[in-house]
């Protein structure tokens, strides 16, 4: 990717993803901080680098040194309320890997960081077994989001067509890729002695 590196977040890095988080809840979702919807982004620790089928990526802008862009996968799947009770019941949790916190700063888009996230979080889904499910959900507002999540993945659900709007947010499905099985050594061949 030349001037980026993307790799799994360590704690060193936690610092750099939260602020590139939280500007994009203020600045492009424009919700600003909300406990019961970003806790993870104030601990991406606890949420995101402790559990086992979990993970954070970041992608370091390599001459600057700076985090410019997260993604992350987490366990559970929508809650209802404030989702869809039919679309909560699609994508249970345990068996969901949830891409979510996929944000590149503005200056940094077009540079195919996200579309490098999402491929490099699928894999890990795929690969941390037990996931039946990949799912998202997107703010449409924000710009470029729903036009990206439509080149990639399958809507389930736009809440912007249910009475009353919904939350305004569209889910989405994407295909879980298939785990890459893990290569068996080739036998060696033991000479048996003759009896």
């Amino acid at each position: 990717m030349g001037e980026y590196a993307i790799r799994e977040a360590g704690h060193g890095d936690v610092d750099g993803a939260r602020a590139v988080m939280l500007d994009t809840v203020y600045r492009d979702l424009r919700s600003g901080y909300v406990p019961r919807w970003h806790a993870d982004i104030i601990d991406p620790a606890a949420a995101y680098l402790h559990p086992e089928r979990c993970t954070l990526l970041v992608a370091e802008h390599v001459p600057s040194g700076e985090i410019v862009a997260t993604g992350a996968v987490r366990d559970r799947g929508p809650a209802a309320p404030p989702n869809p009770q039919w679309v909560a019941d699609r994508f249970p949790s345990g068996t969901t890997a949830q891409l979510c916190r996929i944000y590149v700063r503005p200056e940094h888009r077009r540079h195919g960081l996200a579309r490098t996230l999402v491929r490099e979080l699928t894999g890990f889904a795929a690969a941390a077994g037990g996931y039946e499910r990949l799912y998202l959900h997107t703010d449409p507002a924000v710009p470029g989001a729903e036009p990206f999540w439509r080149s990639l993945a399958h809507e389930v659900c736009d809440e912007r067509t249910l009475p009353g709007g919904g939350q305004g947010i569209i889910h989405f499905e994407l295909p879980l890729p298939a785990p890459v099985p893990v290569p068996v050594p080739p036998a060696v061949p033991v000479a048996v002695p003759a009896r």
